[in-house]
């Protein structure tokens, strides 16, 4: 599935996935303490991938931090500059990067790669080793599972995820797992996960 589709997918929704998602106080109080735990403290440019409606994206830059907000929908981009206007928000792809090699301080991915058929994530995963710094963070959320596989999200088909090996895919990419954390089904949500994870050394 190309990510094309994928943002096309979502700028049909685009009105009600704001409304239901488009606020950081309808983000989990433990998934932004695991947000800010990596990514609070990074000096320099903190990329927010997926950005969708730009709530953590601002919540990130109402701590301090120079985060920036990356999506495809132009919906999404368009409601984060009129509710964050103090923000930095662009259009943009995560396969194809516009910053230098090894420029940014940090990378959040919060459920933006959950629709990546598994033998594109290793690209995309190259891509983000290439912008981010040596020690630099990388925040992933995703869904999790027992096994690598696919199933009908609600906007397009999404893929679960077993910690161990997304976090092995990490590794191959240059990462280091500093952290996981795992969210069982509460009969509302699937089960949700979030690994934390350093850049290693160029």
């Amino acid at each position: 599935m190309d990510l094309e589709h994928v943002g096309q997918a979502y700028s049909s929704v685009a009105d009600l996935y704001i409304e239901l998602f488009g606020s950081s106080q309808q983000v989990h109080v433990d998934d932004l303490a695991f947000i800010e735990r990596h990514l609070s403290n990074r000096s320099g440019t903190v990329l927010d991938l997926g950005c969708g409606p730009g709530h953590i994206t601002g919540h990130l830059r109402s701590l301090g931090v120079d985060a920036q907000g990356i999506d495809l929908v132009p919906e999404f981009i368009a409601h984060a500059r009129t509710a964050h206007p103090n923000g930095k928000y662009q259009l943009g792809s995560m396969e194809t990067l516009d910053v230098a090699d090894h420029s940014v301080a940090g990378i959040l991915a919060w459920y933006s790669l959950i629709h990546l058929p598994p033998e594109d994530l290793g690209g995309v995963l190259a891509e983000f080793r290439r912008a981010v710094a040596p020690d630099g963070a990388l925040v992933v959320g995703f869904f999790d599972g027992d096994e690598v596989s696919a199933f009908d999200h609600k906007v397009v088909t999404a893929y679960r995820w077993p910690v161990d090996e997304l976090s092995e895919r990490l590794t191959r990419a240059g990462f280091t797992t500093v952290e996981h954390v795992r969210r069982p089904s509460d009969g509302t949500h699937r089960p949700l996960a979030a690994i934390a994870a350093i850049a290693a050394d160029v």
